[in-house]
């Protein structure tokens, strides 16, 4: 038998939830309230304020994906292998999410807190940061080494990823951000990794 899930991890589902099938509008907490069968009152004990229900889809998709990376930086040891499947990731993470990849972009958040913009702002930066590592540290062993500095191929396939996750929201969820992924990584690792 399936337990219920604690009532904050309800609340952020709902407001998941939300986000999705209501693209383009603003998320009440009167609305998101009557979604759980719960007083305004009841969802302000668990969270303090709309503000922080937002950061707590932020908190989830830094955990899944930052553990994710973690896990596929263990199982793969090239440097184009390591990208392709990082930013794969992100792209199928955004695809099963599409509530959250709202407030990733920060579409969601237009009339929220600023804070949370620059925090959604981070979680690209530390993406980008990390692909400038795996490559960097190819530039410095004997890897499969990128065909510019790996600060510009970082930006390039962050911009990337970050723009199927753009098209994806833009869509109403149409243009799904992994699709034909393996295709177009073939491209870019044509174009990228050609060699110096």
């Amino acid at each position: 038998m399936e337990s219920t899930p604690p009532r904050k991890q309800q609340i952020l589902q709902a407001l998941a939830m939300e986000l999705e099938q209501r693209p383009g509008d603003r998320i009440t907490t009167a609305r998101l309230a009557q979604q759980l069968a719960l007083s305004e009152a009841a969802l302000y004990r668990h969270f303090p304020s709309k503000a922080a229900m937002f950061e707590g889809l932020i908190v989830f998709a830094e955990d899944t994906v930052y553990s994710l990376i973690a896990r596929i930086m263990e199982e793969e040891v090239g440097t184009s292998g390591r990208c392709q499947r990082i930013l794969g990731m992100v792209l199928m993470f955004s695809e099963r999410n599409p509530g959250i990849s709202r407030v990733l972009l920060g579409d969601a958040l237009i009339g929220e807190h600023e804070s949370l913009r620059l925090r959604t702002g981070q979680f690209f930066e530390r993406l980008e940061a990390q692909i400038r590592q795996i490559l960097r540290e190819a530039d410095l062993g004997s890897g499969e080494r990128a065909s510019a500095p790996p600060s510009s191929v970082a930006s390039l396939l962050v911009a990337l990823v970050e723009g199927r996750i753009a098209r994806f929201v833009r869509s109403d969820f149409k243009h799904l951000p992994a699709e034909d992924w393996e295709q177009h990584w073939g491209l870019l690792h044509c174009a990228l990794f050609a060699g110096r």
